[in-house]
């Protein structure tokens, strides 16, 4: 369902104006160009130095992209990487915390650069990429071959050449008790950042991890997140990502996750925030036995635009996913999903199937649901659903039949309705607010009289 009146979406704010984009000349000693690289890559080893000289020659070669263009379908986009230049350093954070997670623990990193003192035990070590480099060399360049590749778009280019810090979590053999908390947050506006996370696990080892995304409200930045999980056999991940940007950011996101024989994942994203809100997450089924679980609850309002494109690829015997998002838009926000199972022909005796549920609570909001399977494996079990509609009209009768009014009935719907994916996250603690924070988007847009 689309509305065809609607002007391009993908950098407004809530009220349709249009989102900073800088008019100045940039700061030589920032723009994304060869300097940046060059100084990005001062005192790094000569692989990761390589690394970002060839991901620049990608970055001046692609353009950038296009709603022509079938993975960027339904979003435009009205400015380009050139126009940002990149913070001279670390801004002041906004006191986002995450509720139910203590303050100062796990890793802070702030425009990029990670601000936290590392962590270390007899089980993992957990701090700031850049100060990962020396002693964990090894499995960072392992990761950086099977993280998310430099060609994946014009953005993924970018992160390769001009980023570099952010949080490295790596787990050894055994299970690390409270989950890993990793809070990214945009400080500065007029600026592009590639804030980087990176979960390592051993052999058997179990690791958790959380991730919050957050900005103060009048910060207005471009924001490229990645995030990418190498799990070794036996290795167990568990890892819930929180997006709740202000209104003036704009994300592009991508995640990797490479698992091998019978290594197990659990992903689950919320996403709240943000005028535009993209991510192209991949999960690379690799060892015989591995599996993942890929979970997403996502709640637009006002002109929000919420854009997931889906990659689930089966090359191993006997692996298992399951894609399960549910999401709801109002007033005037769009929400995209793009789903692919590809199945090859090596990975005999797969279990995958994906689901999308969607609710259109206002008649200016639209849902984009595109399912897609590619199976060359004769021996699988496969499919994929997707709906997309309104608030159901016999439960709200029903609910008002046992004595609510419409507003409240309406609001037990969509707390429902949520909550069959909310049950699916791997950390309750992280899911607990997200279940708070789009129940208070719906009850506002009641009280203010936009539903």
């Amino acid at each position: 369902m689309q509305n065809p009146q609607r002007p391009p979406l993908g950098c407004r704010d809530g009220e349709g104006y249009p989102l900073h984009v800088p008019t100045t000349e940039p700061d030589p000693l920032t723009a994304l160009d060869t300097t940046a690289v060059d100084r990005a890559a001062a005192g790094e080893p000569q692989w990761r130095r390589d690394d970002r000289r060839s991901a620049f020659a990608l970055y001046e070669k692609l353009g950038m992209p296009s709603s022509t263009e079938e993975m960027w379908r339904y979003v435009d986009l009205d400015f380009d990487l050139a126009d940002f230049t990149l913070p001279d350093g670390p801004g002041t954070p906004s006191d986002g915390a995450l509720p139910g997670f203590p303050a100062g623990g796990g890793v802070l990193v702030v425009d990029g650069t990670a601000v936290s003192d590392p962590i270390e035990t007899d089980l993992a070590w957990v701090g700031p990429l850049a100060e990962a480099i020396g002693p964990h060399e090894r499995a960072l360049e392992s990761a950086a071959a099977r993280g998310v590749p430099a060609d994946t778009d014009k953005f993924a280019a970018a992160h390769r050449a001009f980023g570099g810090d952010g949080a490295f979590v790596h787990v050894g053999r055994g299970k690390v008790g409270e989950p890993v908390l990793v809070q990214v947050h945009a400080a500065t506006s007029g600026v592009v950042t590639f804030p980087r996370v990176v979960v390592v696990a051993d052999e058997t080892a179990q690791a958790s991890v959380v991730v919050h995304m957050v900005s103060a409200a009048d910060v207005d930045a471009l924001v490229v997140p990645q995030i990418e999980v190498i799990a070794a056999p036996g290795a167990n991940v568990d890892i819930s990502v929180i997006q709740n940007f202000g209104r003036k950011i704009r994300s592009i996101g991508h995640t990797r996750s490479v698992l091998d024989r019978d290594a197990s994942l659990v992903l689950a994203e919320a996403g709240l925030g943000a005028a535009l809100s993209r991510l192209h997450l991949e999960v690379d089924l690799e060892g015989r036995g591995s599996s993942a679980n890929i979970v997403g609850a996502y709640f637009g309002d006002q002109r929000q635009v919420l854009d997931y494109r889906y990659f689930m690829h089966h090359a191993g015997t006997n692996t298992r996913s399951d894609m399960f998002l549910k999401g709801a838009v109002e007033d005037d926000a769009l929400s995209v999903f793009t789903g692919m199972i590809r199945i090859d022909e090596s990975a005999q005796r797969t279990d995958a199937f994906q689901t999308n549920r969607n609710l259109i609570l206002s008649e200016g909001a639209a849902a984009q649901s595109v399912p897609n399977l590619e199976i060359l494996a004769n021996d699988v079990r496969c499919g994929h659903g997707s709906t997309v509609g309104p608030l159901d009209e016999e439960q709200r009768y029903y609910l008002m039949s046992r004595g609510l009014d419409p507003q409240r009935a309406d609001r037990l719907q969509v707390r429902g309705f949520f909550e069959e994916a909310l049950a699916k996250f791997p950390h309750e603690a992280a899911a607990g607010p997200v279940r708070e924070w789009i129940n208070a988007k719906f009850v506002e847009a009641q009280e203010e009289g936009r539903l």
